[in-house]
């Protein structure tokens, strides 16, 4: 279902099985594991306790990721079945995500997913998978994220009337725009300001702002982590909203703190805001 912040709520309330056990590691199986944050992901897991590394595959040849050997992906199946994990953790693209999904799917693997750029026919896949096992899927696992959501669906509904614009940066290298995040945060925003119905992407030339716009702006820079600024403006006052990443540590983080709370729980549509306990039921 549908929750007031505008994003996909879980279809349980998360309730019916405990946390993993915490006197047994979880076993984390690792897709894209030469890519930027399939390699966090294993760099935290090793560092962290009660979580082992159990499979790490990549598509392309890849040397060892902290310590650990990375396989082809193009066995996932028989790789699940002899590294039996509790959770496979993903962060590669909609058409590989949704292929890795199905596939623990049938090898009875619980799913985290940081992918972004979904269209309505991998979501819906994405919906099925959740039919067979438990599926997080979120566009961001950093907790201030998860804070400034609800700041600013607080603040947009507290100051109705007012011009929004947010404003988000990342590295050179990230390919969609806007990212998965900030149209996460539009949403919560849309949310609260029924208003505000069109989405306007940058501004070139004679462009007056209509006053149901809501301005929306991509940069791409160096090697910035990521950084998401909401702006609020309107009798003669303004209010910004800001996060920004560190470094990509803390959404690994995040993801493996969402495998542990998954695992073991029952099938079904879960969100990060339910692992940190503001899931609305």
């Amino acid at each position: 279902m549908i929750g007031a912040g505008g994003a996909e709520q879980s279809t349980n309330d998360g309730d019916a099985n405990a946390d993993h056990d915490a006197d047994a590691p979880l076993r984390i199986a690792v897709t894209g594991a030469g890519g930027r944050m399939g390699r966090e992901v294993i760099e935290s897991a090793t560092d962290r306790d009660g979580v082992a590394v159990a499979l790490a595959v990549n598509r392309t040849e890849t040397d060892p990721v902290g310590g650990v050997d990375v396989v082809a992906a193009n066995r996932l199946a028989e790789h699940l079945a002899e590294s039996d994990p509790d959770v496979l953790v993903d962060f590669t693209g909609p058409t590989s995500a949704v292929e890795y999904a199905e596939t623990a799917a049938a090898s009875g693997v619980a799913v985290v997913t940081g992918t972004t750029g979904f269209d309505l026919g991998e979501v819906a896949r994405l919906r099925e998978t959740s039919e067979a096992v438990p599926l997080l899927r979120a566009s961001n696992f950093a907790r201030g994220v998860a804070a400034l959501r609800r700041a600013v669906r607080a603040a947009a509904a507290a100051v109705p009337g007012y011009d929004v614009e947010l404003t988000e940066t990342h590295h050179n290298g990230k390919r969609d725009a806007p990212s998965g995040t900030a149209k996460t945060i539009l949403g919560d925003v849309e949310s609260v300001r029924s208003d505000l119905d069109r989405r306007v992407h940058g501004r070139e030339g004679e462009a007056p702002r209509g006053a149901n716009e809501v301005g929306i702006h991509a940069r791409r820079a160096g090697d910035v982590t990521g950084e998401h600024e909401v702006l609020l403006a309107g009798n003669r006052e303004t209010l910004e909203l800001t996060h920004r990443a560190g470094d990509r540590g803390v959404f690994a983080e995040g993801a493996l703190d969402a495998a542990a709370w998954l695992a073991g729980r029952d099938p079904g549509r879960y969100e990060f805001d339910d692992v940190l306990g503001g899931g609305e039921e």
